[in-house]
């Protein structure tokens, strides 16, 4: 019996890690997508891996905003044309789930562009909707 319950319970693990394992990857997949679009400055695209609703929440060194197009609005401009959005790379320094519909991922941010070269951090918040994984919480600084 003690058998039977220690594979189950181990088949479980296997099972939950192997759904993490594409899970994390879903989301990794959002953030090259994101990553992509911006060096080719088509903000539309980027904004694709935000919930698009009055609920997310970018917090940046203005302070909060709230909603899909205010976000992508301050986007435009704060970032104008490819001089202003530069190359943008990530650095992913962790993705965490704290449950099976929410994740926590803590990255670095760069912008190469002609004049300068900002960089910060970013904690994001990811859930899974539909099947697919959105910010719905960007903290970046």
């Amino acid at each position: 019996m003690k058998i039977k319950l220690l594979v189950m319970l181990l088949m479980c693990s296997l099972g939950a890690l192997a759904q993490s394992v594409k899970d994390k990857q879903s989301i990794l997949n959002v953030l090259e997508t994101q990553r992509l679009a911006w060096n080719k400055g088509d903000l539309e695209t980027f904004m694709q891996g935000y919930v698009k609703s009055d609920s997310l929440l970018f917090v940046g060194s203005s302070g909060p905003t709230y909603g899909w197009q205010k976000t992508l609005d301050n986007y435009k401009k704060t970032y104008q044309g490819a001089a202003g959005m530069g190359q943008l790379t990530f650095g992913i320094k962790k993705v965490d789930f704290l449950n099976k519909d929410v994740a926590f991922v803590l990255g670095s941010w760069h912008l190469k562009r002609e004049k300068d070269e900002p960089q910060g951090y970013f904690t994001l918040l990811f859930k899974k909707l539909d099947g697919e994984w959105k910010i719905f919480v960007d903290h970046s600084s």
